[in-house]
């Protein structure tokens, strides 16, 4: 192996650090699970884990990243899937339907953490908000195909509704939960759909009267 490989692979040591985090701050919270748990379960030395993370804080803020990186590989993966924006709409909310009746569902890492670190100055709480802007960025280009008018207020109602099936998902039937999603989505897709481009030009029928 090369000088330049060795440099630029992943340190184990480091992947196995954000691997346990993962696991157990998405499980348990951030703040009831302290570095030395995150140390003994990764099985790396005090040394090694401030080599890697100055903190607790910044293996929080690579945490969030990692989130980030897998939602947003499987988010691309599923619209690339999908031939029409409609399409790709409703498969978004079919994978979320997904990951809410999975077995270790516990809720959305982003919405727990933002329960967790309030201050909007936080860089917890900025990481959360770039998250939530790339979805909502995701989404508007999404809808600005469907109805260009009001795509921006159709991905907001998308986020809500998202919003409020991951937090019901850990209250009520998962199945439930995933199922009334995808009705919302489908009715938001339909009623944004027929106020799209040709809807908007036409305008209202004129009065007959």
């Amino acid at each position: 192996m090369t000088r330049g490989e060795t440099e630029t692979r992943p340190s184990e040591a480091r992947s196995r650090l954000l691997g346990t985090a993962i696991r157990i701050f998405y499980a348990e919270g951030i703040h009831a699970v302290g570095v030395d748990r995150i140390i003994a379960e990764a099985k790396v030395t005090r040394a090694t884990f401030y080599r890697h993370f100055p903190g607790k804080e910044d293996l929080i803020v690579a945490y969030l990243g990692e989130i980030h990186k897998m939602e947003r590989g499987g988010l691309d993966s599923v619209i690339a899937a999908s031939p029409k924006p409609a399409d790709a709409l409703l498969a978004v909310a079919d994978a979320i339907g997904r990951n809410i009746q999975s077995p270790a569902f516990r809720g959305c890492a982003f919405l727990n953490a933002a329960a967790e670190y309030p201050d909007p100055g936080h860089p917890v709480h900025r990481q959360l908000i770039a998250h939530r802007q790339w979805f909502h960025d995701t989404l508007t280009g999404l809808f600005t195909q469907v109805a260009p008018d009001s795509a921006d207020a159709a991905a907001r109602h998308f986020v809500m509704l998202r919003d409020g099936a991951m937090a019901a998902g850990c209250l009520s039937d998962p199945g439930l939960v995933a199922d009334t999603f995808r009705r919302g989505v489908e009715g938001l897709v339909r009623i944004h759909g027929e106020r799209g481009p040709a809807a908007v030009a036409t305008g209202p029928e004129p009065d007959q009267r």
